[in-house]
């Protein structure tokens, strides 16, 4: 469901955690530590969006910037340290659709990637498992008619199960893709998991499922 997104970010933990959050929200990823190979990949992974971080070895994140533009009608979100307004203006003047500061929250990286492909007309369709219908888009859950009342948090994590559909996630998976970070208490997960089980069971039988030991997984009900 989700379209392909081109990493390119020199910091090995960072790389790792943005990678980690866009995969569970259903996208394909490909992460480089520097734009060395950003030609070759935008003609063999053909990108719908380049996420890019500023201060490279090498080629540095603006240079990088003109070759996309240049090869590729992808998407393109900044991400820097660099906070600087002039270095933000650089980068929108030169032809990036949105600008992330380090340090963010992994959810709002996502939320803006999404919001870049949605602007493009590759966003995020409605998403049906059983009579539960999810739209990312407008933040708007459905089930048998019936509009159910999600937190911000408890529509994230539905969100991100449902685009891996079947598919059983860690609490440590959730986590990075919610929160943007492995090390809360996974207590957060099981608390706001245990409120989103019992909305979406006021409505109809269990669709969200608990694999003892591996983790939860939504799916048809059972």
């Amino acid at each position: 469901m989700g379209s392909s997104v081109l990493l390119v970010e020199d910091s090995t933990s960072i790389r790792v955690a943005i990678a980690a959050a866009l995969t569970d929200a259903g996208h394909s990823v490909l992460a480089r530590g520097d734009g060395a190979r950003i030609e070759l990949d935008l003609g063999e992974f053909r990108p719908d969006v380049v996420l890019l971080d500023v201060m490279l070895p090498g080629s540095d994140g603006f240079a990088l910037l003109e070759i996309v533009r240049r090869r590729s009608d992808a998407g393109i979100v900044m991400v820097t340290a660099r906070d600087a307004v002039g270095d933000r203006l650089r980068g929108l003047t030169e032809g990036a659709d949105d600008y992330v500061i380090k340090p963010f929250e992994m959810a709002e990286l996502v939320a803006r990637v999404n919001a870049v492909l949605r602007r493009r007309g590759r966003g995020a369709s409605i998403v049906h498992v059983d009579d539960l219908v999810i739209d990312p888009d407008a933040a708007v859950v459905v089930r048998g008619g019936s509009p159910i009342a999600l937190t911000a948090t408890e529509f994230r994590m539905l969100v991100v199960l449902a685009r891996r559909r079947g598919r059983v996630l860690t609490k440590t998976q959730i986590l990075t893709a919610v929160w943007g970070y492995e090390h809360y208490d996974p207590n957060l997960v099981e608390v706001h998991m245990s409120a989103l089980r019992r909305k979406l069971e006021e409505h109809g039988p269990r669709l969200l499922h608990t694999e003892r030991g591996r983790g939860y997984t939504l799916d048809s009900a059972r």
